[in-house]
């Protein structure tokens, strides 16, 4: 089902002729009755001749309920730009038509209503020609314009018959399989619970899904759906959608907010876009100029940055960069509308290009200009490129997410890319979400700094086996995940060695001087006079400085058993011999026995059979001990 949308002057017959084409007044409000004027968002289907079915959604033609007109008609395929014939044009035709131009509907006609109350055929035709030059210029330019009387029923057959025709030339509904359902209404059921409304404007819901309400997170699972009260088992994009959410109460939900899959949106508290003040903008566009933001349903404050430019004309283009009052939701390509606070008043609006920009930018920074340059032309392999250069090291989804791009698309680019020796895998995997990559620029200039770090240190500690993990994570300013991939490929392409939380580059060495070595050789010469229980390292510190002790560490002249208790090699393999052998002719060991036959204290004794436990020698049940290799 498509979904047609109404815009228009306040008392221009909007709900009037709605109603008369469907049947159904959607003016449900009391005050609205008793107001006769539309205030929030009404809705209503229609069969056409032809048996299709048409989602109509009848906007607030006021203009103090200009946001709430905003909140609905971001969703439509097409629209009626509701033009009563007595009045003619009139104050909220053009802004609501400016809004349409924004938001690029270009599918609709013009609606000359209340023809019943002209007499005069002149007086139509002036009415016409008035309104087919007030959307010259626009996204509705050229649109058809139809005559109806809503009282009289003259016009109806015909205005059905162009819907009909309508419908027919829409192109399919883009579907990137991110479900995405802006909530436009939310109400609650007795037995039945929350409910909410919207036209879902991506991908597909089924009953039972888990969903999340995006920006609070919390979640849910689908009970039901509905589109104009038919009952569905799964719907998809474009459709209007009523959903009953199991785990979410009516006050966990506001307009505004967006149903989401888990795993297929973040929020932003920035947006990247292209803005065009419009014409009839009562003054020239300043930087930092606060705002409101109505993106989808929502409508958020922001606060507006001019990029490239001192000032923005009426009817000039520019990037501009919006730092959001609060996080939201949105994708590459989606349309947005920007008013002044206070005078309330329609300034212009246009394209996201990038919904999670990494950093606030430059004003005049010539090579982000490019770059935002490039994603609003829209080439998708530039598209792919530009958000992996954005994102750095990212999963497949992720780049979906970043650049607007379908699955499917991004899979193909993937592989294409790949062929060309453009990117770098680090983690392969079936799916894109498990998926991880970065451009090969990027892993070669993360693969130089690691080594450049390694080296560094070598050079800075050479008596030292390595840097720590940690140390050399928090240097390359890398999540935990992506440093353990990143050091996997060193490792697997034998750049470095891995001991235990160090890292060392492969050709690294800890060699002592001569003068070095008579000054560890008491301490060494203590290790073998007293092998079983050797000087600890706060003993051994007594005796030599710390950089030295290190370096016996780093050699493997010393093996350091734990946090105080230190073995030579040999003795650590003599002992493991013994505990071999003891626990294939025993079948076990007990720490006890270990103790008794080193005449060691229960310091060394623990520590030494829980480094062997460590290591995946041994295993431990209680205070047993068994062989967890076969030897």
């Amino acid at each position: 089902m498509r979904i047609i949308g109404t815009a228009g002057h306040v008392d221009h017959g909007k709900s009037t002729l709605v109603a008369a084409l469907t049947g159904t007044d959607p003016d449900r409000l009391k005050e609205e009755k008793a107001r006769e004027m539309t205030i929030d968002l009404g809705f209503a289907s229609l069969n056409l001749p032809n048996g299709e079915s048409l989602g109509i959604i009848d906007v607030p033609g006021h203009r103090d309920f200009i946001g709430n007109m905003l909140s609905g008609i971001g969703g439509i395929d097409a629209v009626m730009l509701i033009i009563a014939a007595d009045e003619g044009v009139s104050a909220q035709t053009r802004e609501h038509l400016a809004i349409l131009d924004l938001l690029d509907i270009k599918k609709g006609f013009i609606v000359l209503t209340k023809t019943d109350l002209v007499s005069d055929p002149e007086w139509l035709d002036l009415v016409e020609m008035e309104a087919e030059k007030v959307v010259a210029n626009t996204s509705l330019q050229g649109a058809k314009v139809l005559r109806v009387s809503a009282v009289s029923g003259e016009g109806l057959p015909e205005l059905l018959e162009a819907l009909q025709e309508l419908l027919q030339d829409l192109p399919p509904k883009a579907d990137l399989n991110r479900a995405r359902l802006p909530v436009d209404r939310v109400f609650s059921l007795t037995g039945f619970g929350t409910i909410v409304t919207g036209t879902l404007l991506d991908g597909s819901f089924a009953i039972g899904d888990e969903v999340l309400c995006i920006p609070e997170g919390k979640s849910g699972r689908i009970r039901g759906l509905q589109n104009h009260k038919h009952k569905l088992q799964k719907i998809s994009p474009g459709h209007r959608t009523a959903m009953n959410i199991n785990g979410l109460d009516k006050d966990d939900i506001n307009r505004g907010d967006v149903i989401i899959k888990p795993g297929t949106y973040t929020v932003s508290n920035r947006l990247d876009a292209h803005f065009r003040l419009i014409p009839d903008a009562s003054k020239a566009l300043k930087h930092n100029t606060e705002v409101k933001l109505f993106i989808g349903s929502s409508e958020t404050p922001a606060r507006l940055r001019l990029l490239g430019v001192e000032k923005l004309n009426q009817g000039e283009s520019a990037f501009i960069q919006l730092k959001l009052e609060s996080p939201l939701i949105s994708a590459r390509g989606d349309h947005y509308v920007l008013r002044l606070p206070s005078p309330a008043e329609t300034i212009g609006g246009g394209i996201v290009i990038d919904p999670h920009p990494a950093r606030f930018y430059r004003r005049f920074d010539d090579a982000n200009l490019a770059r935002m340059q490039e994603l609003l032309a829209g080439n998708d392999s530039e598209l792919f490129i530009q958000a992996l250069r954005s994102l750095g090291i990212a999963t497949g989804n992720e780049l979906v997410q970043k650049s607007g791009l379908a699955e499917e698309k991004v899979q193909a680019l993937l592989k294409e890319l790949l062929a060309e020796d453009r990117l770098f895998i680090l983690r392969e995997a079936a799916t894109l979400a498990k998926t991880r990559l970065t451009l090969k620029e990027n892993w070669q200039d993360l693969h130089d700094r690691a080594l450049e770090i390694i080296m560094e240190f070598h050079q800075q500690f050479p008596l030292k086996a390595g840097v720590t993990r940690e140390g050399l994570r928090a240097s390359l300013k890398l999540k935990q995940d992506i440093f353990d991939l990143v050091l996997d490929h060193l490792q697997d392409q034998g750049i470095v060695i891995l001991m235990g939380h160090l890292v060392k580059h492969k050709d690294h060495t800890v060699t002592f001087s001569d003068a070095q070595e008579k000054q560890i050789a008491p301490l060494l010469a203590r290790f073998n006079a007293q092998p079983y229980t050797p000087p600890d390292r706060n003993e051994s510190l007594t005796i030599i400085d710390e950089t030295l002790l290190e370096g016996l560490i780093g050699s493997g002249r010393l093996i350091h058993i734990s946090e105080q208790i230190l073995l030579l090699p040999e003795t650590l393999k003599e002992m493991q011999a013994w505990v071999a052998d003891t626990i294939k002719s025993k079948g076990s060991l007990t720490m006890a026995e270990f103790r008794d036959n080193y005449q060691s204290s229960r310091k060394y004794a623990q520590a030494i059979l829980e480094y062997m436990d460590s290591m995946g020698f041994t295993i431990r049940k209680g205070d047993i001990r068994t062989l967890r290799i076969v030897q």
